[in-house]
């Protein structure tokens, strides 16, 4: 293994990525600077913000592996869809909506969506909770993929050492750019990864002698079977679930939804859609099709133990060292551009919508610099206790923290879409219909994650049994019974819906004359 080739690139990665940090500083002067940019954000760098934020380690490494080897070259189909659903979908339902609504509520947060959109500090305190505590486990399994990785290229190397370092990098240039670092060093970590997973699918196929014989080999060899190489894969069911949780899941991210608060106008939002939707295509699709050719590597016994991690890096360690030290700066990148999303969404919503609500109440200023202070103050712990929380789980396999991370998907996009979306859409959604979503998402999970830890069983019982089969399906069902509740309880609490509804969904009806200048009208009498 070339450690130099891998080395070098590395170095230049980092020192780009720290070097627009610097040069991002001046527009990092104020909090809605930090925070979203100043609202000026292009179509190209938010689309590119938006997919590195969705595709992570987690997905190359982990689910690519897992779902390629359960489904086979079907699970390509998740990819597509989160593609056409997590992608082209969230755009043109969310997008501009969310740009418009928040804007003129002087939104910042998801959490201060709710809080403005329903009049409700307690909705505000309540989701920046629900955020922060469910975003620290997510963050830490972005650290996992990359074990992996590095251990394949640096023998010996300890995994702490890669925690702390991708932290510390990913740490100091959010500190000093904010948004427009980060949105600027997404763009470049999203060419990498476009380049990245295009040379490593040629190099797999390649090496398994192009595609049509990878497909026959995958259909009929030791660890393979028809069903792998068939259009729907072993288990469509659970496929579907999959497909569902991690594409209309996206709705519900508060550090996915945020990119819409930053946008620059109505032409980026049409031309981001464009620009998101293909990047999805080829980096999710890329991702999962890879996957389903795990069967065709010598991994069962891995497999056997649950270690579904293995499957990538056993099927890249065959391949030339350029293509190893491209897909560590691919993996890479990916992670820190999540975890540089996560990382600002929860310092900021911790800041704005917690701690300033509770100075508010009394009777003390959080001004404008010392917002800044506290964003950055959070953003250094949550950094810390989450590579923290990544290395115990990896020297200990503390199993209530590796649950935690299959929940917390489903918990915040079980909590807030159904709430988010109606609150776009519908002038009769209530705070109650909220405070129900937000209840029955984050308690369904914690159910899922206490049956997961073996505290007890629903075995016995069949509906049950098939709702908490595992985090993604109750991740799906959390999301549906919020789509199903929030009508129902806001029709039944009417009178507690906010006085001022007509007045916030007036941003949508803003009328303006113009002078006709090529219509025949008729002659006034």
């Amino acid at each position: 293994m070339n450690t130099l080739l891998i080395t070098s690139m590395l170095v230049v990665f980092f020192g780009i990525m720290i070097g627009i940090g610097i040069y991002c500083r001046r527009h990092s002067t104020d909090v809605g600077g930090f925070v979203l940019g100043g609202r000026s954000i292009g179509p190209w760098l938010t689309a590119f913000a938006f997919g590195t934020s969705y595709f992570s380690a987690v997905i190359f490494v982990g689910y690519a592996g897992q779902f390629g080897w359960n489904f086979g070259i079907a699970s390509t189909w998740i990819g597509l869809g989160n593609a056409f659903i997590g992608s082209l979908l969230a755009w043109v339902v969310l997008g501009r909506r969310t740009r418009v609504m928040t804007q003129h509520l002087g939104s910042k947060t998801m959490p201060d969506f709710f809080g403005n959109r329903f009049s409700s500090s307690g909705l505000k305190i309540a989701a920046s909770c629900i955020t922060f505590i469910f975003l620290i486990p997510y963050t830490a399994s972005l650290y996992n993929g990359l074990s992996r990785l590095f251990s394949m290229a640096y023998e010996g190397i300890d995994y702490s050492v890669c925690v702390i370092v991708m932290a510390a990098l990913t740490g100091v240039y959010v500190l000093i750019g904010g948004y427009v670092a980060t949105a600027i060093n997404d763009f470049i970590q999203g060419l990498i990864m476009l380049g990245g997973i295009v040379a490593v699918i040629w190099a797999v196929l390649s090496d398994n002698g192009g595609l049509g014989n990878a497909l026959e080999q995958l259909a009929t060899g030791e660890n393979g079977g028809w069903e792998y190489a068939s259009f729907f894969g072993a288990d469509p069911v659970f496929l579907l679930f999959v497909v569902l949780l991690t594409s209309l899941g996206t709705w519900g991210l508060p550090q996915m939804v945020g990119k819409f608060y930053a946008i620059k106008d109505e032409d980026s939002i049409k031309k981001g859609t464009i620009i998101s939707t293909v990047f999805a295509v080829i980096v999710a699709g890329g991702c999962y099709f890879l996957g389903g050719f795990g069967r065709l590597y010598n991994v069962g016994d891995a497999v056997a133990k649950g270690d579904f991690d293995a499957i990538i890096p056993t099927m890249l360690s065959t391949l030339p060292d350029i293509i190893i030290a491209i897909v560590i700066v691919l993996v890479l990148s990916a992670s820190m551009s999540t975890l540089s999303s996560l990382v600002l969404t929860s310092s900021s919503t911790v800041t704005l919508d917690f701690i300033a609500p509770i100075c508010e109440k009394k009777k003390k200023t959080l001004d404008e610099k010392k917002q800044m202070l506290v964003i950055r103050a959070f953003i250094v712990v949550f950094i810390v206790i989450s590579a923290v929380i990544a290395i115990m789980q990896y020297k200990n396999k503390n199993m209530l923290i590796a649950q935690m991370m299959g929940v917390s998907w489903g918990a915040l996009a079980g909590a807030f879409l159904a709430p988010f979306l109606f609150g776009l859409y519908w002038k009769k959604t209530t705070k109650a219909g909220v405070v129900a979503s937000f209840v029955f998402g984050v308690g369904l999970e914690l159910v899922q994650l206490m049956i997961s830890m073996k505290w007890f069983s629903v075995a016995s019982i069949p509906v049950l049994s098939f709702i908490f089969r595992n985090s993604l399906f109750s991740g799906v069902f959390a999301m549906v019974g919020g789509l199903i509740l929030v009508p129902i309880v806001s029709l039944l609490t009417q009178k507690s819906a906010p006085k001022n509804t007509d007045e916030i969904f007036s941003c949508y009806e803003r009328k303006a004359l113009v002078t006709v200048t090529d219509s025949l009208g008729e002659e006034e009498k």
